[in-house]
């Protein structure tokens, strides 16, 4: 009997297919039909064609990354190796013992998955740009951020704590060194972050973390006085350092990772994926620009001339439609955006309802003038030959307002076919929305689906 994929796999199944496609589809020159390669094309989306091979090889590689930040001696390299079970990371008194971005791979006793566990820098000690720009690709990478403090939480750690929300990842706040405040419980916590974030009218607390989010760890507990008594009657004290307090970290670790780790792995994925193909969209777009803009002039000439040449209104609205739906077709073969005919039909009715407007004073004069002009053209045959200059200025208004209708539509096409780039049956953000549309409230992908919705 065939088993039934779980949720989690079929998820991982479908992100996977939809890179595929994408990259097989990107990678190809004959998306672009018969229009020659592109060198300062191909240059431009060279990093992006390697973001949508990084995505997809990240699901090959099926490891889970865990990215830890934080302000300068919070304990991030004392969580890693309290975690890993081993003094993998250099650790001390020094400012700053971590210099630059390290990763070690740990694999849980339970050995269903793999985690990637990444140190970072404090945040507090590169300065400017290059802390942001540290921050940004790494949490770019992350599947999992853990945000490590200690004591008092102060306002730079609440600023970013903020920003790094804005990846787009689910978030722990784990609260280390639980031995130095043992009156610290997640209530407080919580309550401390509230008064933080009293001045941000612009994000509520609820939108930066919950309290389930919080976690407690002492990942390297400072040594304490044991009283030793020896057999000799002797009784002196020693100092003694308890073992890690990692429990509850682990544990909630796990428990995600377990339960929806290849759904948050698929996901961010598919962000990645997408984002990437936003940007192949974006830079083609611009860098083909001068000759949409001559393909969009030139069906409205064609469209102009067809029109004002036809004395048959009915003709008019199909010929008109005809010219509209083969102008997509051309901007989108120029692009090499994918897009299939049935898709194309519906992007030109898509952009009959966001050029309403516009092109509904259009069809109405086509049938007004087009009308008139069937009429002058059966008087100028029939009764009246001057009737040939009603004839020929109906015309020649006609051909106008056709001809800049076509325009309205190339230029709106332009920005369907960039912003429309993912969201094929099998883009990555199709995919996205059907992934997130399953998860449960209770999952840490259901907060990922609120930032995603934002």
């Amino acid at each position: 009997m065939t088993k039934t994929p779980s949720l989690e796999e079929t998820h991982y199944n479908q992100a996977k297919a939809s890179l595929q496609q994408a990259l097989t589809w990107y990678a190809s020159f004959r998306r672009h039909w018969n229009y020659p390669p592109d060198p300062q094309l191909q240059a431009a989306v060279k990093q992006d064609l390697q973001s949508l091979k990084s995505a997809l090889d990240k699901l090959d590689e099926t490891v889970i990354r865990v990215a830890a930040f934080g302000l300068v001696s919070r304990g991030k390299s004392s969580v890693v190796n309290a975690l890993v079970g081993q003094k993998v990371l250099a650790t001390g008194p020094l400012h700053g013992v971590t210099r630059w971005p390290r990763s070690v791979r740990w694999t849980p006793a339970t050995g269903k998955i793999q985690i990637e566990l990444i140190d970072t820098p404090g945040l507090d000690e590169i300065e400017g740009e290059a802390r942001a720009n540290m921050a940004r690709e790494v949490a770019k990478s992350a599947d999992l951020i853990l945000f490590i403090v200690a004591g008092d939480i102060t306002r730079t750690e609440y600023e970013a704590l903020a920003e790094l929300r804005l990846a787009k990842k689910p978030i722990i706040l784990v609260f280390n060194k639980i031995d130095l405040y043992p009156e610290a419980d997640r209530r407080q916590i919580f309550q401390q972050l509230q008064r933080l974030g009293t001045n941000r009218a612009e994000k509520t607390l609820e939108d930066l973390l919950t309290s389930d989010e919080i976690v407690m760890v002492a990942a390297e507990p400072q040594p304490i006085p044991v009283r030793v008594e020896y057999p000799d009657g002797r009784v002196v004290s020693e100092w003694e350092t308890p073992p890690p307090q990692m429990e509850e970290l682990q544990d909630k670790l796990l428990t995600i990772l377990n339960r929806e780790g290849r759904s948050l792995l698929a996901l961010n994925a598919l962000v990645q994926g997408q984002e990437a193909e936003e940007n192949i969209a974006r830079k083609t777009l611009e860098l083909l620009d001068s000759q949409a803009e001559e393909i969009i002039w030139q069906y409205a000439k064609y469209k102009a001339l067809a029109i004002a040449a036809n004395p048959i209104a009915i003709l008019d609205l199909l010929g008109a439609s005809i010219v509209d739906l083969t102008l997509v077709r051309a901007l989108a073969r120029l692009y090499g955006l994918p897009i299939t005919s049935y898709q194309a039909g519906q992007l030109w009715r898509t952009l009959l309802l966001s050029s309403a407007g516009l092109l509904v004073g259009e069809i109405l004069s086509t049938v007004i003038i087009g009308l008139g002009k069937t009429a002058a053209a059966a008087a100028s045959i029939f009764e009246n030959p001057t009737s040939l200059t009603l004839y020929g200025s109906t015309a020649l208004l006609q051909g106008a307002i056709a001809a800049y209708g076509t325009y309205i539509i190339g230029k709106a096409a332009k920005i369907y076919l960039e912003r429309g780039c993912s969201w094929g049956a099998s883009g990555p953000s199709t995919v996205i929305n059907q992934i997130l549309a399953q998860v449960h409230p209770q999952t840490i992908l259901y907060r990922l689906r609120l930032e995603l919705e934002q």
